[in-house]
């Protein structure tokens, strides 16, 4: 379908903006950070573009990243998941925040968005975990091993999974570190 729109910002509100583009103007519905990030009206811009095709709609969505369309699709993926729910979540994470919240387990900060509920955070961390091959946010010291038998550790003391990835990636174990050394820094930061 339509993969860009480059033209003229020729008017915009709190949800959408018009793009002139060789005299037709497209209504593209926005995220708040897209409609942020356009220039003044009458400047010249480029909108990453996902057409969204129904029986009784058809919408033209925009993005001022390719990252950002990238993650609107990704969401449409998950079940449950409308692009109205998906341009919230576009409006209340950057990209690069939606990666960490999905990678630390953060299932209050998705469902604190409107329109989601727990259910449903829950269901897009499962889905996008896995589509978007998040990696444990820097814990690259350490052995693999050494790393996921001491986030198992720490999750049977009753650390939450986003409780563990963050603290681990904080500390970024060392390559020499024991596993035994791992979990009591680990065990000392969740403490404070």
């Amino acid at each position: 379908m339509i993969g860009y729109l480059e033209g003229i910002v020729a008017e915009r509100g709190s949800e959408a903006c018009f793009i002139e583009v060789a005299g037709v103007g497209y209504r593209v519905l926005c995220s708040t950070s897209t409609l942020a990030a356009l220039p003044v009206d009458g400047t010249r811009c480029r909108v990453w573009t996902h057409t969204y095709v129904r029986e009784d709609a058809l919408a033209l969505y925009g993005f001022a990243t390719e990252a950002e369309q990238r993650m609107f699709e990704a969401l449409l993926g998950v079940s449950g998941v409308g692009p109205k729910v998906a341009l919230q979540v576009c409006s209340a994470f950057t990209p690069e925040q939606f990666r960490k919240t999905l990678a630390t387990d953060d299932v209050a900060a998705i469902s604190s968005v409107p329109g989601i509920g727990k259910k449903t955070a829950q269901r897009m961390v499962l889905d996008l975990k896995e589509k978007l091959s998040l990696p444990d946010l820097g814990i690259v010291g350490s052995s693999p091993d050494t790393v996921a038998r001491a986030r198992s550790a720490l999750e049977n003391l009753g650390y939450s999974p986003g409780e563990v990835r963050a603290v681990l990636s904080e500390l970024g174990p060392s390559p020499d570190e024991q596993l035994e050394e791992v979990i009591r820094s680990a065990l000392k930061v969740l403490a404070s």
